[in-house]
């Protein structure tokens, strides 16, 4: 009779395997990443919704042709001497009032449940949101190149240069950019694509009319003027004036690059918190 010894189970007294450890933490070169590729997402709903455009391209030519010769004579005596106010106002304007679009169409990605996938993928939470900004960066520059050229055919000669008039653009989108964060937030929170453009525009018009875009400030009331204090827009009208006319650097452009930061460090994280939230 034979006797058969059972052989020991393997790994029996093998040691156990570590277990890996979980983060949820994302490297920034991740997170720039993954917001290049949602920026990318959005050019490419621009490129096969190419209505999306109309505001950024035929809004700047129509405001800048009626304002200068309806307004023209009325305020500055002539079309000519009304450019020198007119062109860097209206295009603080056009570019501002284009980044509430951010809001309405996030709003609008929310409810169509595009950004229930998102939260479920391994990417950064910021990213889509933050990609959906850098593609409207986009529409900023469209209708910043629209306006200038329109006011060039129309007489506009800026003793700043083409430098100060790049200057000028670059503060005007990246300031559209820190405030498309607001909207971004309004769009987040907001119940329904009508409402958060409805919001939007009823604080953004009063803002960008009283800010000296059209009129110079200095012949507003006493009590207008005082709230211009407290008005970025203002801020920003003055800081591209002074660029695109050939006065340089002033202090209206430092306190728009550092309301833009404030702003971006404000609104950006409670946009992350209240998407991930609501989204």
């Amino acid at each position: 009779m034979t006797t058969t010894v059972a052989a020991p189970a393997a790994g029996r007294h093998a040691a156990a395997a570590p277990i890996p450890q979980v983060s949820n933490h994302i490297p920034l070169r991740q997170t720039v990443a993954n917001s290049l590729t949602m920026a990318y997402r959005g050019l490419l709903k621009i490129k096969h919704n190419p209505e999306q455009l109309f505001d950024v391209t035929i809004q700047p030519i129509l405001f800048t042709a009626l304002f200068a010769y309806i307004f023209g004579g009325a305020i500055g005596g002539s079309v000519q001497n009304y450019l020198p106010v007119l062109i860097p106002g209206i295009l603080v304007q056009t570019v501002v009032l284009t980044s509430i679009v951010t809001g309405t169409q996030l709003r609008e990605d929310m409810d169509k449940g595009v950004f229930d996938r998102f939260k479920s993928l391994p990417i950064a939470r910021i990213s889509a949101l933050a990609g959906a900004l850098i593609a409207d960066m986009v529409r900023y520059a469209i209708a910043t190149v629209l306006t200038v050229i329109v006011g060039l055919a129309i007489g506009y000669r800026p003793e700043g240069g083409a430098l100060g008039v790049l200057a000028a653009g670059l503060v005007v989108v990246v300031c559209s950019f820190a405030v498309s964060w607001i909207w971004a937030l309004v769009g987040v929170t907001g119940k329904s694509a009508a409402g958060v453009q409805g919001i939007s525009m009823m604080v953004m018009f009063p803002l960008t009319f009283m800010s000296g875009a059209f009129a110079l400030v200095s012949t507003m009331p006493g009590w207008m003027q005082a709230i211009n204090h407290v008005n970025p827009v203002y801020y920003m009208v003055n800081a591209c004036r002074a660029l695109m006319n050939g006065v340089g650097v002033t202090v209206d452009l430092g306190w728009s690059l550092i309301g833009s930061v404030v702003v971006i460090a404000i609104f950006a994280p409670l946009t992350v918190r209240a998407y991930m939230r609501r989204a």
